[in-house]
């Protein structure tokens, strides 16, 4: 039996996690077992998923298959832009330089701040009165 060939990458933003498997194809592409433009419906969460496959002119060699959890769809679709990033550099080291150009390397670490005991929110505190 032949072996499967594919490329893993995990990709996070804010809360969200995905896991994605890039395997050589026609550029088919699922999320959780639903077509791409079923799950992303925005276009901008579209053009963020699919930007290192576009910008490394890969899109129609790779089909993607991720696993995403966690998350609003719009962390999840940056989230998948870093899994395949990362699952990219792996099938090809020399697209680094392109990817790390376009800032699509970097984990995007902002999350949301805790909110603080004594305080309406993280940083918001509650209304003082003088009188």
């Amino acid at each position: 039996m032949a072996e499967l060939v594919q490329y893993y990458g995990t990709g996070r933003r804010k809360s969200a996690i995905a896991r994605v498997y890039l395997r050589p194809g026609s550029g088919d592409f699922k999320i959780n077992g639903r077509a791409f433009e079923e799950y992303f419906v925005t276009p901008a969460q579209r053009s963020a998923a699919k930007q290192p496959l576009v910008s490394t002119e890969t899109a129609s060699a790779f089909n993607v298959v991720a696993r995403v959890s966690g998350g609003g769809v719009n962390g999840q679709a940056d989230a998948v832009k870093l899994g395949i990033a990362r699952a990219l550099m792996l099938f090809n080291v020399e697209l680094r330089k392109k990817l790390k150009a376009e800032g699509m390397v970097t984990r995007d670490s902002r999350a949301k701040e805790r909110k603080k005991y004594g305080q309406k929110g993280a940083r918001k505190r509650f209304q003082y009165s003088k009188r």
